[in-house]
């Protein structure tokens, strides 16, 4: 939470400077507070394991958050159970006619189709355009972040010549964002992905900033309307154990699959994964909800857009 001190206190600006949140007394006593609305469209399969790893991220903050889940009117997942789909997920439709403090647009296993070719493209398109006027800032993850790249900026996504699997340094490339505050120097980011946007198709769009990239995965961050929209190419929400999986789950049927880079305890698939990022992941999503969403969204909740 803020630290609350006396207006005007020299502090204050230093410690703003410095990426530590805090508020004086005039803003703080004007401050209405109300419970944050965040949405997630869980685009991935296994929805309750998904469900499972951000809810786990975001409840690692002090501030009161409902969590509302979003499912696609145009698809019908194989892999949950319909009861679990009926009693905890809403059509975009029925929740089109609210706004909301944050969301989050999960990945999904259709990266290597062409975006026009998805059965549900044109009810994605729907739904980006909605987040624009609707969510005070939105969280972009893996092949959401590429499909919202292309959608609003033109950007291509590019096939690779292997899969990128596995566990790899990142580097912040701007430590005053609040985004990155308290982060390190370097971070590591879990990748599963078959394609790739690059770095010199942000770069030549003034309307993007490159955040955070890897000398071995790539772009890794891009942020968009002063930190309206994130875009992130990896998984900072997956658990321990979700790329041993995949990795298992995979062997004998690609002929593809490799080991995952910079995962196993001595790059033994028999030991148990080495987990590197998930302190950094705890601060990305504490950061997004502070800095992003808690401190520019309206207290008046239909102010937003």
């Amino acid at each position: 939470m803020p630290l609350r001190l006396p207006d005007k206190l020299p502090a204050i600006e230093i410690l703003k400077r410095e990426n530590i949140f805090v508020m004086d007394n005039t803003r703080a006593t004007s401050q209405d507070i109300r419970p944050l609305k965040i949405v997630i469209l869980n685009l991935m399969p296994l929805k309750i394991t998904t469900e499972t790893d951000l809810i786990r991220l975001l409840s690692n903050t002090p501030l009161q958050i409902q969590i509302n889940f979003m499912k696609l009117k145009s698809h019908t997942p194989k892999n949950t159970p319909i009861e679990h789909m009926m009693m905890f997920y809403k059509d975009f439709e029925a929740l089109s006619k609210e706004n909301f403090d944050g969301m989050i647009v999960t990945g999904a296993p259709i990266e290597q189709m062409k975006f026009e070719d998805v059965e549900y493209w044109d009810e994605i398109k729907q739904i980006f355009d909605w987040a624009h006027r609707h969510v005070t800032s939105t969280l972009y993850i893996c092949w959401a972040a590429q499909a919202a790249l292309y959608h609003f900026y033109g950007i291509p996504k590019y096939d690779l010549q292997k899969k990128m699997f596995g566990i790899f340094r990142q580097y912040p490339l701007d430590m005053q964002l609040p985004i990155f505050r308290g982060f390190d120097d370097v971070f590591f980011m879990p990748h599963s992905r078959h394609t790739e946007v690059r770095k010199e198709d942000i770069l030549a769009c003034e309307d993007l900033s490159l955040i955070a990239e890897s000398k071995d995965s790539g772009v890794s961050m891009v942020m968009a309307r002063g930190g309206r929209d994130f875009f992130i190419t990896g998984h900072l929400e997956y658990a321990s154990n979700t790329l041993d999986k995949e990795y298992k789950r995979d062997m004998g049927k690609r002929d593809d699959v490799e080991l995952p880079k910079n995962y196993y305890k001595d790059d033994n698939p028999q030991n148990e994964p080495l987990v590197t990022w998930r302190a950094h992941a705890n601060l990305l999503y504490s950061n997004w909800i502070n800095y992003y969403v808690y401190q520019e969204t309206p207290y008046d909740i239909n102010k937003i857009g």
